[in-house]
């Protein structure tokens, strides 16, 4: 009992600390030696004291992948999809957490700072590259499609 009473509070230290989900408790948990059964016990009281929040996690983790790591909505549903998060959950949060408007600015940004880089002179070679670059971020294939014209008729403008 000492064992689990001792994981039980460096599990909430833990959950002090940062947000964290239910997938990865159960894996520091597990690492931590600590049985199936107990781990579920730890893990509901974390719950009931609000150490773990699934919604909360699913925000600030959109959040913090949205703004600083400039991923798109597919790579952010797709991470957290890996940490078992509920798909209704992830979805509406994502349209809660991320102004569409501002996303669209942000790719368009994006993609314009990574055309700066690209050597090639035929707009099929370059939108490919981009297309490429904002794939491999996560960004769907409509907005990306949508950004490369309007990128396209600045440059036919020049």
């Amino acid at each position: 009992m000492d064992n689990i009473q001792t994981a039980l509070h460096k599990a909430a230290a833990y959950c002090s600390r940062s947000e964290h989900c239910i997938s990865e408790i159960e894996e520091k948990l597990s690492g931590w030696g600590i049985e199936q059964d107990d781990a579920q016990k730890i893990i509901k009281r974390l719950i009931n004291e609000k150490f773990i929040d699934q919604e909360r996690f699913c925000r600030f983790y959109i959040n913090d992948k949205y703004k600083y790591n400039k991923w798109g909505k597919l790579k952010i549903a797709y991470s957290l999809k890996m940490k078992k998060i509920d798909r209704d959950m992830i979805y509406n949060s994502l349209e809660d957490v991320i102004d569409y408007d501002l996303y669209t600015e942000n790719l368009e940004k994006m993609m314009r700072d990574k055309l700066k880089s690209i050597k090639e002179k035929k707009w099929f070679e370059i939108s490919a590259k981009l297309y490429r670059f904002a794939a491999s971020r996560g960004f769907e294939n409509d907005d990306i499609s949508a950004c490369l014209s309007t990128i396209k008729n600045d440059i036919n403008r020049i």
